[in-house]
């Protein structure tokens, strides 16, 4: 497996990941919610590509790609120093150690990049991705209570962070 910064050819199969990924109801857009292009994707990773401390990553086999992670710095003095995390896998590819690679990958990437916090959010019932991330170092800082409506139900996500 190829860990690396995707490319604007890639937009199409990442598309595909996202919306694989987003039909397991965990993600923030509900299962076909997301209408995005290629072609504002493409622009997307270029951005991402070409900020210092940001980026977007795919794992890849062969020519399909597995997962996709976008870091995202922002570029105050204060808060120049963070970055959020957002991850997605394809099912084909959850619990076969693929989100573990990008993770080491990115956490590596991150501290050449001189960033010294990660962080994301989770919907807490989330539990293989609530593991997946305090296997690599997150911890928990919070919860969002009824932070999201999911199938007329509020769930809570937990704001989870790894310093660096």
């Amino acid at each position: 497996m190829l860990i690396r910064q995707a490319s604007g050819i890639d937009a199409e199969k990442i598309i595909s990941v996202m919306k694989n990924a987003e039909e397991s109801g965990y993600m923030l857009y509900a299962p076909g919610e997301r209408q995005i292009e290629s072609t504002a994707l493409s622009k997307l990773i270029n951005t991402l590509n070409n900020a210092p401390k940001s980026g977007f990553f795919v794992a890849q086999q062969n020519d399909e790609i597995l997962a996709y992670l976008i870091v995202k710095a922002e570029n105050l003095s204060r808060t120049s120093h963070r970055a959020v995390i957002v991850v997605g896998v394809h099912s084909n590819s959850r619990g076969k150690g693929v989100g573990t690679q990008l993770f080491e990958y990115i956490i590596k990437w991150a501290k050449q990049a001189e960033i010294h916090r990660l962080e994301l959010t989770v919907i807490e019932s989330n539990e293989q991705a609530v593991k997946l991330y305090k296997k690599m170092g997150f911890e928990i800082e919070g919860i969002k209570k009824d932070s999201l409506l999911i199938d007329g139900q509020y769930v809570n996500e937990l704001y989870m962070s790894k310093l660096l």
